[in-house]
This record gives structure tokens, sequence and C-alpha cells, in this order.
């Protein structure tokens, strides 16, 4: 580095992923050694998953007393940057294409999982940006690109993805500070100490590694290891997961493996094994008529996330983990043994109230409320604190109800049009293994909750009994193939998708 030039340091984060505390490491640690140091925040949206920009310069020599203090800058210049951290990899893209990095000076230390943008979600179809594009620029457009996966090692070694950067910052001999001074930095912060202390070594370590240890972290994990930290997060059901993974896996090929046991944990975790055994039986059907596995491989993923649909028992269940309350604190940086409030927002329709009950009985109170409100029914909006003992009760007790779902009029209902698209994928399997695929995708077309996700189901099944079927009919009558019935299928997917997002 130049000599009396300032360090600059760049940080992209997303809101509640600490890039705030990250950057009071930092000028903590600064601090700590004697070196003069600043840090702005550049405006942006600080709220879960909006894009924040943090800068810090920091003087890399110890001002005497009575010498000129340095004089620094309140903003980044693009290509004058020393080092950008991203919490996330699109972050990291983000400064790469406003031109802050550069081939000749730029160390970029980023976490290589994805959180994905509203744009990604929202597009029709698989609106994710390519991740190699991203990867192969932040090599190209950076002197030295250290990225991992911080997500998951973080998850591995119980830390957070913000102590993994710093360690990666302390290990890249790109400050003046050592280890021992981010250490302090922490320590003096007082925040799950032992905790960030823990990511900060696991960062270090990854970076000291050197190339091969960052190459290392970054492979895809082996489903074993997968395995068996799902199990551990199933608690007292890990032994009905290990049983019907174990039996997937002597049923299926290898392949198969790791999306039917992600599957498996998801289906296990929102209802039983019972419920998993159902979804197993299913995509038997498909794999009778799929020898390749590409199918199966299609109907699995779309069918376990359609199976584990978000009815107000999911919602209230997702609400009142204990894993929820941990993160919302560590974001937050709420201090240990401080008083933590938590308001949850909700906006229930009758529809999903009615919802949860037996057929026989939420089916007249639907039949009535259709009648009565056909443009959409009204919403019951309430504040509940889910921090408080009565809010928690309430919200805890909800769902505690589980053992309703089997015979709920949502059960009845999202489970006759997801066998309507069984049947059809069924159909189209025996014919052509293009159309079936296509077929199989269309299960993303019912996403959402409430009015959004009525409308998406009704449009579906309109699709298939009007579009899907009759043009696969008529292909199969031809005999010249289904290319016609296969483009019917995407384009009219795509379509759907279209006019939901831009109603």
């Amino acid at each position: 580095m130049a000599a009396r030039r300032p360090v600059s340091i760049l940080i992209a984060a997303l809101g509640g992923q600490g890039g705030g505390v990250l950057t009071e490491w930092i000028v903590g640690a600064a601090g700590h050694a004697g070196y003069a140091a600043q840090s702005t925040s550049i405006p942006g949206v600080a709220q879960r998953t909006g894009a924040t920009t943090y800068y810090v310069e920091i003087f890399p020599e110890r001002v005497e007393p009575g010498r000129p203090e340095p004089v620094f800058s309140l903003y980044p210049t693009p290509g004058d940057v020393d080092v950008v951290i991203a919490s996330e990899l699109l972050e990291a893209g983000r400064t790469i294409e406003m031109d802050y990095a550069s081939p000749g000076r730029t160390t970029l230390i980023a976490s290589t999982h994805r959180l994905f943008s509203i744009a990604e979600k929202s597009a029709p179809g698989d609106g994710i940006f390519p991740r190699e594009g991203l990867e192969a620029a932040a090599r190209g457009l950076s002197r030295r690109f250290v990225g991992f996966d911080g997500l998951a090692l973080a998850r591995r070694h119980q830390t957070e993805v913000n102590a993994l950067l710093l360690g990666a910052l302390a290990a890249s001999e790109t400050v003046p500070m050592t280890a021992a001074d981010f250490e302090a930095a922490i320590r003096e912060g007082g925040v799950a100490v032992e905790r960030n202390v823990r990511g900060l070594k696991a960062g270090a370590e990854l970076v000291a590694a050197g190339p091969a240890g960052e190459e290392a972290r970054g492979r895809e994990r082996p489903w074993s290891e997968v395995k068996a930290e799902r199990a551990a997060a199933l608690g007292a059901r890990a032994s009905a997961f290990l049983g019907l993974a174990a039996q997937a896996e002597a049923e299926f090929p290898e392949a198969l493996h790791p999306v039917l046991g992600e599957a498996l944990a998801r289906l296990i975790d929102y209802q039983d094994a019972r419920y998993a055994l159902l979804f197993l039986e299913r995509v038997r059907r498909v794999r009778v008529l799929d020898p390749g596995g590409r199918l199966t491989r299609i109907f699995a993923r779309r069918l376990a996330v359609w199976m584990t649909y978000e009815d107000a028992i999911r919602v209230a269940d997702l609400k009142t983990r204990r894993g929820r309350f941990e993160r919302i604190r560590r974001e937050q940086a709420a201090p240990e043994g401080s008083v933590l409030v938590v308001t949850d927002y909700l906006k229930p329709d009758l529809d999903e109230i009615y919802g949860i009950l037996p057929a026989a009985i939420g089916g007249p109170l639907a039949g009535w409320a259709e009648r009565r409100w056909p443009a959409g029914r009204p919403t019951l909006g309430q504040h509940v604190k889910t921090t408080s003992v009565l809010g928690f009760l309430r919200v805890w007790l909800l769902a505690r109800l589980r053992w309703l779902r089997p015979s709920s009029l949502r059960r009845q209902r999202e489970f006759a049009l997801m066998g309507r698209w069984e049947e059809t994928v069924l159909a189209a399997a025996a014919l052509d293994e293009h159309l079936a695929g296509e077929v199989a995708e269309l299960a993303t077309v019912v996403r959402g909750y409430g009015e959004v996700r009525r409308r998406l189901s009704g449009a579906l099944e309109r699709f298939l009994d009007e579009v899907a079927r009759p043009a696969i009919e008529a292909d199969r009558r031809a005999g010249r193939g289904f290319a016609h019935a296969t483009s019917l299928v995407s384009e009219g997917r795509r379509r759907l998708l279209l006019e939901e997002t831009s109603s």
C-alpha cells in the first residue's frame, strides 16, 4: 500500500445483515491499534434485505502528537478503492458494475451465497441472475477475489456472516491492524462476543489456507453432511427423517438423493412422516415413466414446494420458533439481557381463516363468504406482540393446530388442483419427456398468498383444462411429435406469470 495514503474500504451489505456492525468493528480495531479512521454510511434502504453501503478510510501510519491530522474522504471514488467487502454475491456485482473495483488495486472479499432480489423473485419463471457471470466478473475485475459461502460457513461454525468477512479482512493483509485488534473490537462491542470471535477466527483461517481453502469451502457440500444438519434441525423427528431418507436412497438414483432428501426434511418439518410418505408415493409414479431422472427431479422439487403451502398454521409456526427471535436479536445487535419487543403485523382474509377448518365445516362457510364477497373476502388486520406472553401464546396455539391440516378445506382445495396437475404430468410423461418437463414446471404458477394465490390457482386450472390437455391430445392424434404442445405449455406458463406480475 502507498505510504501516507488512507486505506479505503467499501462495504456493500443488505439491511439486517450486520453491515453497520462490521463497520463499527473495523473502525474500533483501527482505534485499538492507534490508527486514525473515519466511517460514513451512504443512504440506502436499511431494512431487511434492502441495499446498504458503508465507507471506511484508515490512515496506515500512527499520527504523532502535534503532527497534522489526516484528511479523509466521505465517499468512495470509482477505481480508487483498496478493499470491497460484500455480504452477498449480487452486492459484489453492484460494486463491480459501478466501477469501484479495480483489477490493479482492489481486493474483493465476498460471501457467495444468494439472497434473491425483488426483481429476481418477481420475474416470470426463473429470473435468478447467473452466479457464474458474477464470479467471473469478480475474479477478472479485481486484483484478488476472496469468495466463500459465508452463510453455509456461518451455520457450520454457529456464527454470523459479517464476523467471517471481518476475519477474511484481517487475514488479507490489506489493512494495518492485526487479528488481535479485530478481536478486541468485537469484545469491546459486547454483542454475542464468543459467537462473533468464533466467526473472526474461522474467516481468518479460511483466507490463511489460500486459494485451495477458499475453493474447498466454495464447493457444493456433500449430501451426507447436509443430511446430518437437516436431521439435527428436526430434533425429535430426526429418526423419521433419516429412515425415510434411507428408504429413498435405496430406491432412487444417487443424483436424486439431495433433492428428495431436502424435500423429505421440508415435509416432515411442515407436517409429519406420513405426509412425506405421500410425497414419495407421488414421485414414484413419475419415476416409473422417467428412466433418465430429469423429469423426476423437476416434479419432486415442484411437488415439495406445493405440498408445503403456507397456511395460517405454517405462518404461526414459523413466527414462534426460537431461531426467529434469536435471528432478530442478532440483526438488531441487541445487547445480551436487553428486552426485545417484536410486533407482527398480520392481515389474514376470511379464506385463510376458514381454510384451516375441516372441509365439512369450512366448506359451507366458504360458500356463503364467496357469494357474499365475490370480488374478494375482507381481511382482519391485527398487530400481535409475539414477545409478550399472551401474544406468543395466541400464535403458538394456532401453530399447534397442524393436526387439523389433513382434513382442512385448504388442503382439500390445494390437493384437488395438485392432483389434476399430476395427472397431466403423467399423461405427458408417457408421450414425451420435454413436454412432461414443461407441464411439471406449470406448478410454479401457483404462488403467493390470499387473493393472488386464488387467482393463479384458478388460472392454472383453466389452462390445464382448456389449453394444455387439448394441445397434448391434438399432437398425439396428429402423430408429428409434441413440439407444438410443448411450446404452448411453456409460453402459457410465462404468460400467466407475466399477467399476474403486471396486474
